[in-house]
């Protein structure tokens, strides 16, 4: 899979199928590597942060989960780019994981109430699939000992897959961090948790395939994310307006 600069943040071009095979070959490496589901959020903390673009830079994979994102591959010269969407992901390398034994781990969640609910709703759709560690952290900073209890109960469960979702960027600095500590496939999922629980509703189809799933979010939870949305979508519509239209001048190929 081939890489394509969305302003300084390096995503991958693909679908969905590269990216669970992917995934995947990473998973029986056994060795400590991490993924990034990356959309317009993310892009900008990268832009406003050379550290954090480091970390995501440096991941195994970074996929385009929002669709401005896919948009700005397509416009860049990648007319096949497809948005992976982080949901998507999950439930495609669970049917994966079910059909050749890789084991799962969740690492984040509002509770451990919800990490069941959503272990039990992937394991009736994907029968066989092994979930042996699942794990909610408080709303805090680990401490070192707690820190290293949860490092040895991954080794100890086997875990190949972990899906992390504890928000960007923490979930994303959490990944960098352990890398070196795990030897499973580490995936920075956000949201996904509450998606799969039902704890949070998807925006219709039609405003996803608009790029509008951000209004539908907005809309629903306009404390939390009013801030985000209004201050970093323009700037990413102003700068990789600037990115394409300087691409198209100047000839780019991708």
């Amino acid at each position: 899979m081939i890489k394509e600069n969305i302003l300084t943040m390096q995503v991958h071009v693909g679908c969905l199928a590269d990216a669970v095979q992917r995934v995947v070959d990473l998973a029986r490496n056994k060795t400590g590597s991490y993924v990034c589901v990356s959309n317009v959020h993310m892009c900008m903390e990268t832009f406003d942060s050379a550290d954090f673009r480091n970390i995501v830079n440096q991941a195994n994979l970074v996929v385009a989960d929002g669709k401005p994102i896919s948009i700005a591959q397509k416009l860049l010269g990648h007319p096949k780019a497809k948005q992976v969407r982080g949901q998507d992901l999950v439930h495609g390398l669970c049917e994966v994981a079910a059909d050749k034994s890789l084991k799962i781990g969740f690492f984040g969640g509002s509770s451990a109430a919800m990490l069941q609910t959503v272990s039990d709703r992937l394991r009736d759709d994907y029968p066989g699939l092994q979930v042996p560690y699942a794990f909610s952290p408080p709303f805090r900073e680990l401490t070192a000992t707690e820190d290293k209890d949860v490092v040895g109960q991954i080794h100890a469960m086997g875990v190949d897959i972990l899906f992390v979702g504890i928000g960007c960027p923490k979930q994303e600095r959490w990944m960098a961090n352990h890398k070196d500590r795990l030897t499973c496939v580490m995936l920075g999922v956000g949201a996904a948790f509450d998606f799969i629980a039902g704890s949070k509703q998807h925006a219709p189809r039609w405003m996803q395939h608009l790029a509008l799933e951000w209004l539908f979010r907005l809309c629903r939870e306009p404390k939390r994310l009013g801030k985000r949305y209004l201050r970093q979508n323009p700037r990413f519509l102003y700068h990789c307006g600037l990115q394409v239209s300087k691409a198209k001048t100047t000839g780019k190929k991708a």
